[in-house]
């Protein structure tokens, strides 16, 4: 299992009249999170993709649990949990400032080979990272 964990600011344009973050921002939390993650392991979502590998997301569940709020700091949890192969899930967790559970999902994204669009296993540069992390 990999985690990480990051911090957002929820900022005024995310938010509806109520000052509560507009329920589509969530997956753009996600997202941050994910790159993140894989940043800390020394890869970037360009290098990916300069390397012709795309990661189109094949599935997304959530759920709201309690509002998130304008100017509040939120920790994205984003954890894998499953061995990649060619598809990884990205488990991700949105605690408020007082370390309530705000909001939960899980994103699945497949490998994808940029000119043949075709779905691939895990390239071995992305699973040298993450290997250290699944053995059992």
């Amino acid at each position: 299992m990999y985690q990480h964990e990051t911090t957002i600011r929820v900022r005024y344009a995310e938010t509806d009249q109520m000052g509560v973050v507009y329920y589509g921002n969530y997956s753009q939390y996600y997202e941050v999170g994910r790159v993140e993650a894989l940043r800390a392991l020394g890869l970037s979502y360009k290098e990916i993709e300069e390397k012709g590998i795309i990661m189109p997301v094949a599935k997304m569940n959530i759920k709201y649990v309690l509002p998130a709020k304008y100017d509040e700091l939120l920790r994205v949890v984003t954890i894998i949990t499953e061995k990649p192969d060619k598809r990884i899930t990205f488990r991700c967790e949105i605690y408020n400032e007082q370390n309530d559970l705000i909001n939960f999902g899980d994103v699945t994204l497949v490998f994808m080979d940029v000119q043949s669009k075709k779905v691939i296993v895990i390239p071995d540069y992305i699973w040298n990272r993450l290997q250290t992390f699944f053995t059992n």
